[in-house]
Formats: C-alpha cells, structure tokens, sequence
C-alpha cells in the first residue's frame, strides 16, 4: 500500500493521467463529431488528377498563391493584397471560388465578386484543380446536397440568427463595411452555399459542424430555396421581399408626406 501511495504521489502519475485524459478527448472528439455531406463518400482523387491540377495551378494560380500554394504577400496593387496560403483550404473552397467566376481574379479589390463570365475552366478541370489543392493539406472536401426532408423551420431560425445580419432576412444581400457587401443568395445553387459555410470566403465566417451541423447548413438552404420560390412572399409591394412592415413603412412616409403638403396648402391658402 505505502508504494502504491507513493506512485501516486510521484509527478510522473501526473503526467500519465494528463496523457490519458488527453487521449480519450482527442479520441472522443474525433469519433462523435458530425462529417459533412460527401466528404467521408467523396471519392479520393487519383494521382494523375492531382498532376493535371498542379498544371492548372502553376498556369492560373501560383501568380499569386506561390508555386506551391504557401501563399505570396503583396500581390498585385493596393495596401494588404495578396493572394492567400491554400495549404488546408480544402477542395471545397477552390470549386466555390473557381465554379462561380470570383477567381482568378481580374484585378485585386475588396471583394471577389461572383462572375460567371469568369469561369474559365471546365467542370474536369476545376475537379482537378480541387484535388491538387486538397493534396496540400487537409480541408473540407465538397459536400453532397440533399434537400429533400429538410426542415424549413428549423432553417428558418438557423438563418435568422446566423445569416440574417448581413444576408437581409429574405436573403437578397446588403452592404458592409469598407466597400464589402454580403451577396444575395437568390439563384445560388445549393452546393456553393453550403461550401460557402464551410469555407468562409470574403468576410463571412466560417460555420464549422460544431456551429452549424451538417443538417443545419442543409435546412438554412432549404429554407433559402423556399424563399426563392415565393416562400416568403406576403403580398402587396415587394420592396426588398421584407414583409408587411416594408409594406406599411412605404405607405406611413407616403401619407405622412401627403399630409403635411395637404397642411401647408390649406395654410398657403386661409392667409
């Protein structure tokens, strides 16, 4: 009994139970967390399509991102521009960024916006280009969207408290800072949305699986596509698809207007 006390009062059991605890969080986190739609299905890219897409890279690419990926400081013109490290970007990011026109990039800005006269390789290449960049380091791989039983409620309130800020509650967009602005969602095909969470281009955030899970991110697209189909329509004047108060704010300034011009007549006219 008096070693077995003594061991546990030694600082090597401190070390070991550290190590332990360690393991088994590493462990658990690893086996519970929740993993994007097709990333676990995706089929590994081969060899050859990661040889293809290293050519597509130093062709289209490495100006700005380095022959390598690591990224190059101070490319192009304007305070702060460059083209970033890909190293752990993932597939998903390049196929968002090259599918809809915002890379390469025609002239460095504040903002990549969507462009699809842009898309200057083919639906093979840009699966190429995707696999070469996924090589470099590990990243979300390019989901598989299914909508079908999504729940638009719960995508709703997903949306409204996640989204909404910068996206407008209807999702048509709106203006940031700086010169940026968050773009409409309307016409969006429900796979860059969803590499859109997952990536965070421009100045949104990225929305890991621990802030918005798999099935979060499918019911906020749901819920986007509803939308898009009426879903969200409450009559009347459109006016930003913001709802009756839009509707009601447009007819007080409106009558608020009509009368004090009614009032200031009916002055002109008693003096």
């Amino acid at each position: 009994m008096s070693s077995l006390a003594a061991l546990r009062r030694s600082p090597i059991a401190l070390l070991v139970v550290l190590l332990l605890g360690l393991t088994f969080t590493g462990t658990a986190y690893a086996a519970l967390q929740p993993s994007a739609p097709g990333g676990a299905a995706a089929a590994a890219a081969s060899a050859d399509d990661v040889k293809e897409g290293h050519k597509l890279f130093l062709a289209n690419c490495a100006t700005c991102h380095g022959t390598n990926g690591e990224g190059v400081t101070g490319a192009g013109e304007g305070e702060g521009a460059y083209g970033p490290s890909l190293v752990g970007v993932g597939a998903a990011a390049v196929d968002f960024q090259v599918s809809t026109g915002r890379m390469p990039m025609a002239a460095p800005g504040v903002q990549a916006p969507q462009n699809p006269g842009n898309v200057l390789l083919s639906e093979e290449q840009i699966s190429q280009l995707s696999a070469y960049v996924a090589s470099l380091g590990p990243g979300p791989a390019i989901p598989e969207v299914n909508l079908e039983g999504a729940d638009l409620a719960a995508g709703g309130a997903a949306y409204r408290t996640n989204c909404a800020m910068c996206h407008n509650a209807s999702g048509t967009g709106g203006a940031l800072t700086r010169g940026k602005y968050a773009p409409t969602l309307h016409g969006v095909d429900p796979v860059y949305m969803y590499e859109a969470m997952l990536t965070g281009p421009q100045s949104m955030p990225v929305f890991n699986d621990q802030n918005l899970t798999p099935e979060d991110k499918t019911n906020i697209i749901a819920f986007l596509k509803n939308i898009e189909e009426g879903g969200n329509s409450y009559g009347g004047a459109g006016l930003g698809s913001v709802g009756p108060a839009g509707d009601a704010l447009f007819i007080w300034t409106l009558g608020i207007g009509a009368l004090i011009a009614l009032a200031v007549w009916i002055g002109r006219k008693a003096a």
